[in-house]
């Protein structure tokens, strides 16, 4: 039981490192919904290279840490670090993302090639960590990775994870646009938002809100993103018709979301 694997898990709700014994998917079932299965909760969390090197984490104590319980029962989670883990670990070290739903069925996620919209428009993205706002924006994913990270900037963090979210009709056209069944809150101010970022000389990015929680996976637009400066790892979000014929239980439980 000695030899039981390990993996390494850096989890965006809540920001933190954790080491395991559990599976990707055992993890995931663990981590939305407990020991007991009595919580309810969506997950996001990446599988880092087990060999990646900091000064940062105490990754050299994770043998006698995320050793089996006395009776050789494995560790379900032990926490190595729960401040500025995105931002210290590189991104050499990331593997898949697993999105998983508040009744713990995951979704891996693989990464692929980012390209940029050929034409420009209106974006919103939804912060993961290190910070948690809702951001309308006129830049790409690209762009924007660059422009949160940028040492130049009085305001900026060193790494940054999000995902972009689906504006419908706004996405050209924010005044006259049909919302449909997107569930925001907060209509006139979110097209406020994105009308200050589309005119000419405003600001690249407004905040339409402060904090949010956990949101429908429907919303999600091309994927989830993770990066610095220049450098952007790209994890896209199956199509709806690929949730439906190849991830059915997942979507399933995905499109159960009430909020």
């Amino acid at each position: 039981m000695e030899n039981m694997k390990k993996y390494i898990y850096l989890s965006l709700t809540p920001e933190a490192l954790i080491a395991s014994h559990l599976s990707p998917e055992e993890f995931g079932a663990y981590f939305a919904t407990g020991a007991f299965r009595r919580n309810c909760a969506q997950a996001l969390f990446f599988e880092l290279d087990p060999d990646f090197k900091s000064d940062y984490f105490p990754l050299d104590k994770i043998d006698e840490l995320c050793a089996p319980h006395a009776d050789g029962s494995p560790h379900k989670s032990v926490y190595l670090s729960v401040y500025r883990v995105l931002e210290h670990t590189p991104l050499s070290a990331f593997r898949k993302l697993y999105v998983v739903t508040s009744d713990g069925k995951t979704l891996a996620l693989s990464q692929a090639q980012f390209v940029p919209d050929a034409k420009q428009h209106l974006y919103m993205y939804q912060d993961l960590a290190p910070c948690h706002p809702r951001v309308a924006s006129i830049l790409n994913p690209a762009e924007y990775t660059a422009r949160i990270t940028s040492p130049d900037r009085l305001v900026h963090v060193d790494k940054i994870a999000f995902c972009d979210l689906k504006l419908g009709a706004l996405e050209n056209d924010p005044q006259n646009g049909a919302l449909g069944d997107l569930p925001y809150i907060n209509e006139f101010h979110l097209r406020d938002c994105l009308k200050q970022v589309s005119a000419k000389g405003g600001k690249n990015n407004k905040v339409v809100a402060r904090v949010v929680g956990d949101f429908p996976y429907r919303t999600i637009r091309k994927g989830f993103y993770v990066g610095a400066g220049k450098q952007m790892l790209f994890y896209p979000m199956p199509s709806q018709e690929e949730l439906e014929s190849e991830h059915f239980i997942w979507w399933k439980s995905a499109s159960s979301f009430v909020k």
